[in-house]
């Protein structure tokens, strides 16, 4: 399920929102986002979370194939990429 947001985060939403991507950055997994772009359109994609900038994310965009630089403010909801592995 997605983790969703409104531009009008809560501190609580907004650290929430960090905590996920540190956590994916530093088990280098892929999360799939919905993202407001600059002309306001929102896009699904998804992406591998590498560095947090400030209020900035830079991640390699899997659905684009291309690095990307977002604004961690219009990342409208989050959730974890689960992968299905063999045992």
């Amino acid at each position: 399920m997605f983790a969703y947001n409104t531009n009008k985060r809560s501190v609580s939403e907004a650290n929430n929102l960090e905590k996920e991507l540190q956590r994916a950055i530093k088990q280098q997994q892929n999360v799939q986002i919905i993202y407001l772009g600059s002309t306001g359109e929102a896009t699904q994609r998804i992406i591998r979370p590498l560095e947090l900038v400030g209020d900035r994310l830079k991640a390699y965009c899997l659905t684009r194939k291309a690095p990307r630089v977002f604004a961690i403010g219009n990342i409208l909801a989050i959730q974890p990429v689960v992968t299905d592995r063999a045992v």
